[in-house]
């Protein structure tokens, strides 16, 4: 006989939902630790890519969960600077959407010229690539010598490659290829020395680059300038901590100073859009106006 009750019987709740429920509890847990204990802040990243990159992370180094990761974070600092490099995945190459590096020659090199003094930060400058092209194309320009080129990110180990200035000779023919199409105005395999199986980029071309960490999501505006370069770092965030990016950059730029983002990337909804006039829409470069 029947009374009315309903019986729930094993296995019948989904189990997909309520794992990816506790997944996202264990994760929130493990952002939260990370800022609280190192100051590194990747709450407000955009949660898809991170979650992603958090649960292949915990696959290839064995771990059984989350919370194992986390437990491992918070005690080893090695376990740590591990997470943060799969976290920043480099993802850069010289003269990168060589269209932009033209339309820069063209459009912003002959405002630079009326410059007595020239300073460049590139924000979230991964493993450097492109800081190098920007020294190349301001050395072909002559305005090297007057130029100083801050480069900034939280990974260290891509930071120290940066400085090294050390590739793979197997990446030259797609640089050269680049290079050629920015408008480059000499034999690109000027600027590098091939040994066995790497290139080295000719140290004249780090002389006026500063390499120094420095995270977007926390840390501030630490000096004028009169470039930014910021390219595909804010895809990986959300709405919030791209407003609050964007307010840093508008902080640290000067007057009639140019912003270079990413081909993904927007002014638009920023809060900061009525500031900035296109100096080309397509290549997503913009001169601040106030």
């Amino acid at each position: 006989m029947s009374t009315g009750e309903t019986t729930i019987s094993e296995g019948s709740f989904d189990e997909k939902p309520v794992q990816e429920e506790r997944e996202q509890i264990e994760i929130d847990l493990l952002l939260e630790g990370i800022h609280r204990f190192y100051g590194y802040d990747f709450r407000n990243y955009a949660m898809p890519s991170l979650r992603r990159r958090i649960l292949h992370h915990v696959d290839t180094e064995h771990m059984n969960s989350i919370s194992e990761l986390q437990h491992k974070v918070l005690h080893e600092r090695a376990a740590f600077k591990k997470l943060v490099q799969s976290l920043s995945i480099p993802v850069t190459e010289m003269f990168r959407d060589p269209s932009l590096f033209k339309m820069f020659r063209e459009k912003v090199v002959p405002l630079l010229r009326t410059y007595p003094y020239i300073r460049i930060w590139h924000a979230g400058c991964s493993t450097g690539e492109e800081v190098y092209s920007m020294a190349i194309l301001l050395h072909e320009e002559g305005l090297y010598e007057k130029s100083r080129i801050y480069a900034t990110d939280m990974n260290e180990r891509s930071l120290q490659q940066a400085k090294e200035g050390v590739y793979g000779i197997e990446k030259m023919k797609l640089y050269t290829k680049n290079y050629m199409e920015a408008g480059g105005t000499r034999a690109f395999s000027e600027y590098y020395t091939a040994r066995y199986n790497s290139v080295m980029l000719h140290p004249y071309l780090r002389k006026n680059i500063i390499f120094a960490e420095h995270n977007l999501a926390t840390d501030r505006s630490f000096n004028e300038f009169n470039v930014i370069f910021c390219r595909n770092v804010m895809i990986y965030f959300n709405d919030e901590l791209r407003r609050h990016v964007h307010g840093l950059f508008h902080e640290s730029l000067s007057r009639l100073g140019v912003l270079v983002l990413g081909s993904k990337e927007s002014i638009h909804f920023s809060g900061y859009s009525e500031d900035y006039e296109p100096m080309d829409r397509v290549e997503k470069i913009y001169r601040k106006l106030k």
